[in-house]
């Protein structure tokens, strides 16, 4: 063999050796220091995909880091998939509402499965949501989507004239809320003509649904090969104000109608991989019903309740469940079962109640009551009080832990009336 063909054999198989050892990396995507923490524990090689405004923090603390704006897409957008996987990445774990079809076209990518980015749309996109839910056979409310304030007024009309309402009578309200926002944000209950005036024409389009009278509670499954290996379900006291983990005993009496649920609505909805956050409502004769589902991060800290009441990180769930690399055996060691919890844990996220504040009162009594744990609460700065949008940007958080359920439901209603901020 001649010398220069020797070498270009050479480095052929070099060129092979160097594609099997590329490092395995997982790409976080959006911003969270647990989440950053988690995989840190893990040993899990990473890269996070953030915000450009995080970039010089990623510096700072030498982690590996790669600026995007979530909010633009265009010709370009592919550049992101090319520069990761340059980088060595396989998978991507979305950690907020706007990440998820980013996650979900990065991980098409990766497995060369187009359907798994369909599959981020449908867990976006509210509308599209109910119906294939509906389709599935998973009971829903009364739903349709609105592009004009006239459309919204013809579904409040007709949904209550199928309620049989007279002349006269008071409305049921009907729920418009946007088709691709988190949680409560653009929320608005409607239940008489004239609050459809609150509506701008920027809110459209957006999904109208019927009320549903009954209790809500939401679920975290961690879904893996299509299977949920966990389920931890979360008790609202007040939605976006006060919740616990996990639910109470007459809750928990559900738990085989609700893990039934849940694995329907992994199975219609094709979920392969990673965490979901369904929200249910029990209704009064006992039947559940489907409110939308989410497939990131849940909101109200319920990520750090899961750890405080079962042991183990839920950041760090997510990242395991996410891949399918994971094994059965990875996934049995590393999830306890479902009843074996140390105590409820609980928290009570605070906003003032009025426009300007001075001060920060935190009640003696609460901070020797044996449930209690920390605060986060603070003073604004200048005093001016933010709005609040859908339920986030609270001012802080009371976190509390104890034995019983039922005490625990009543600190968080005693304390949901307190006026913490004056």
């Amino acid at each position: 063999m001649e010398l220069d063909q020797l070498e270009r054999n050479t480095s052929v198989e070099e060129a092979k050796t160097k594609d099997k050892t590329k490092p395995y990396l997982t790409a976080l995507i959006g911003w969270s220091l647990e989440a950053i923490e988690a995989a840190s524990r893990m040993n899990r090689p990473f890269v996070v995909v953030g915000p450009p405004d995080f970039e010089s923090y990623a510096k700072k603390h030498d982690l590996q880091f790669v600026g995007w704006d979530f909010s633009k897409l265009n010709e370009s957008s592919d550049n992101l998939y090319k520069q990761l996987e340059a980088l060595g990445v396989e998978l991507a774990v979305p950690l907020y509402e706007e990440c998820v079809e980013w996650a979900g076209a990065l991980n098409a990518r990766f497995r060369q499965d187009p359907r798994i980015f369909n599959r981020s749309w449908l867990l976006r996109d509210k509308g599209m949501m109910k119906r294939k839910a509906q389709i599935a056979g998973i009971k829903v409310g009364v739903f349709e989507e609105a592009r004009t304030k006239d459309d919204v007024k013809r579904f409040l009309e007709r949904v209550n004239q199928a309620l049989l309402k007279l002349d006269g009578d008071h409305f049921d309200p009907i729920h418009v809320k946007p088709l691709d926002k988190a949680g409560s944000v653009g929320h608005l209950a409607i239940d008489t003509v004239d609050d459809i005036d609150q509506l701008e024409d920027v809110d459209f389009p957006l999904l109208m649904e019927s009320h549903l009278d009954g209790q809500e509670f939401s679920c975290e499954a961690f879904v893996h090969k299509g299977k949920v290996q966990f389920l931890n379900i979360t008790e609202y006291i007040r939605l976006g104000y006060s919740n616990f983990v996990p639910a109470s005993p007459s809750l928990q009496e559900k738990r085989p109608l609700i893990e039934k649920a849940v694995q329907q609505l992994v199975d219609a909805f094709e979920i392969e991989y990673g965490v979901i956050h369904p929200e249910y409502f029990i209704m009064p004769d006992g039947t559940l019903h489907f409110g939308e589902v989410a497939a990131r991060v849940p909101g109200g800290h319920i990520f750090d309740l899961i750890e405080r009441a079962y042991g183990f990180s839920a950041y760090e769930a997510q990242i395991l469940c996410s891949d399918p690399n994971t094994t059965q055996e990875e996934i049995n060691e590393f999830f306890p079962s479902a009843d074996d919890f140390k105590g409820y844990a609980g928290c009570l996220m605070v906003h003032p109640e009025i426009d300007y504040v001075e001060d920060l009162n935190i009640p003696e009594e609460l901070e020797q009551h044996p449930y209690f744990e920390k605060h986060d609460m603070f003073t604004p700065p200048q005093g001016k009080v933010a709005e609040r949008v859908g339920f986030g940007n609270h001012y802080g958080t009371i976190f509390m832990f104890g034995k019983d359920s039922d005490e625990m439901t009543d600190l968080l209603k005693l304390y949901e009336q307190y006026n913490f901020y004056r």
